[in-house]
């Protein structure tokens, strides 16, 4: 069976009409109308999510753990549903959705279980020495206690689990957070089936209806509307810099300046040693060019360069890039806009002397094809826009002359979510001279490996300095991600039937 969207937002438990509609535009099936967003219906959500607090965010954590559950179940129960829209909407394939639905309802009962065992509370107590002199020390106990109601901006490349009830959706909620979604208008039917999901798990498990809305379409003012409504106490996002930073600022200029979480892209560059190139550049070429095209390359930890000492052994390597690149089909991109955007990346490169093309194809309508450029240490350095993602299947080869160059080109870079090293035993003093610049580069170091696939675990940081996030101590992946909507609180000599539960 089928799912046919009805078009509406959810507010507060309500399928509400807007003003006017707007067309989907899925990269197969028909198209859809859905009602577009205001500032006014983002009013009423907030509303509703600051009146949904007041229980939600003093219910117990067993209470929340079985509403996170719930969600889980309810997307369960329509995954073929859920499938079918997603491909329509996205042209990804069934396969890569299902395994997105899988690691959606895995991440919310991870939290379900985080919040059980209770470790992210971070209680503390320090007991009161009255007989101290001069002073007697006062019992303060310390708790971390949830920030309110929470805005989430929905992901265009990932429509289950950076978006309606993905992972930020999920960390707040687990925290006790009421959610507002601003869904992604590249995929607004899947936006609605999950919404449908959250709204059925509220009814069965009795929590307040302001706790989840769901707001779709709209111009940018419905966007800038929901940050700075002053009941909103903090924002993820995930997205583009420039629509990022612009959000970001917004939060700042703010009366009461509230914190944007914020996962803004990364070009993850990937450095392979000298041994690691001689003994096995020809696969590492192969798996770089496999990781490149993942998805179309629409994921922010495709590694988009690739560093390596210019030589016979680097010239294998690209050779073996080029050639697996070659055999990869046309694929179909999420968006029309995304589509454009990655051809006109391409136009940018094309027109660049600082750059070499390796493999040029030409891309048409939504399909992308790969493309493969070079450069040197030198060019990269001194043109930064060589360092710019490119969202899509497009990678750099950066030919320097030495380990030394490396390190250079590495103190050089921007923030990152990944970085990457290649080696081989024989470059272990080599990566150890690397691997302190990478770790204030990036959230993530890898060794041996490709970024492309994020690990949904306690130990997962996804998240850098900027303009890779906005808050370099924070991740949206893993069960730290929850920290992101929780503020310390200190209780000083309350009495013990007045402290919350989760004190005493």
């Amino acid at each position: 069976m089928s799912f046919i969207p009805h078009g509406r937002h959810l507010i507060a438990g309500e399928w509400v009409e807007g003003p006017s509609r707007f067309a989907s535009s899925p990269a197969s099936g028909p198209v859809h109308q859905f009602a577009t967003g205001t500032p006014e219906l983002v009013a009423l959500a907030a509303d509703a999510a600051e009146e949904a607090f007041w229980s939600y965010g003093y219910s117990t954590r067993e209470e929340r753990a079985t509403f996170l559950e719930a969600i889980a179940n309810e997307i369960e129960a329509r995954g073929a549903e859920i499938t079918g829209i997603g491909t329509q909407e996205t042209g990804l394939p069934a396969g890569r959705l299902e395994g997105e639905r899988g690691r959606t309802t895995g991440q919310l009962r991870l939290f379900a279980a985080h919040i059980r065992e209770g470790a992210y509370l971070d209680k503390r107590v320090d007991a009161a020495l009255p007989e101290r002199k001069p002073a007697a020390r006062p019992e303060i106990r310390l708790l971390q206690r949830p920030i309110g109601p929470v805005a989430v901006f929905g992901a265009s490349n990932f429509p289950l689990a950076f978006s309606t009830a993905g992972g930020d959706t999920a960390a707040a909620l687990a925290a006790g957070c009421p959610v507002i979604v601003k869904g992604h208008s590249a995929h607004p039917g899947t936006g609605e089936i999950i919404a449908e999901a959250i709204h059925a798990a509220i009814e069965k498990t009795g929590v307040h209806r302001g706790v989840f809305s769901l707001i779709q379409g709209g111009d940018r003012k419905v966007g800038e509307a929901l940050v700075t409504h002053p009941l909103i106490k903090a924002v993820g996002f995930t997205g583009s810099l420039a629509g990022g930073r612009a959000l970001f600022n917004l939060c700042a200029q703010r009366d009461e300046p509230i914190p944007f979480f914020g996962e803004l892209g990364s070009v993850n560059p990937m450095f392979v040693l000298p041994e690691a190139v001689k003994a096995r550049g020809q696969s590492l070429g192969e798996g770089w060019a496999g990781s490149l095209t993942m998805g179309a390359g629409q994921f922010c930890t495709n590694p988009g360069i690739a560093v390596v000492i210019d030589g016979s052994e680097a010239d294998a390597f690209v050779e073996s890039t080029r050639a697996a690149l070659e055999k990869v089909a046309p694929q179909t991109m999420l968006t029309d806009g995304i589509a454009k955007a990655y051809r006109d990346g391409k136009d940018r490169f094309d027109v660049r002397n600082s750059t070499k093309s390796v493999l040029s194809t030409a891309s048409a309508e939504r399909q992308a094809s790969p493309n493969l450029y070079e450069t040197t240490g030198e060019e990269f350095l001194s043109d930064h826009t060589i360092g710019e993602e490119v969202f899509g299947p497009l990678g750099v080869v950066v030919r320097v002359g030495s380990v030394d160059d490396m390190v250079r080109l590495a103190k050089g870079l921007e923030g990152q979510l990944t970085t990457t090293i290649h080696m081989d035993a024989g470059d272990t003093e080599d990566a150890r001279r690397l691997l302190p610049v990478l770790e204030r580069k990036s959230g993530r170091v890898l060794a041996n490996g490709f970024p492309t696939g994020v690990e949904v675990v306690d130990s997962m940081v996804h998240g850098g300095p900027y303009p890779a996030s906005t808050n370099f101590g924070a991740t949206s992946v893993g069960t730290m991600s929850i920290r992101r909507f929780l503020r310390p609180v200190s209780y000083q000599n309350i009495p013990m039937d007045l402290l919350p539960a989760d004190l005493v």
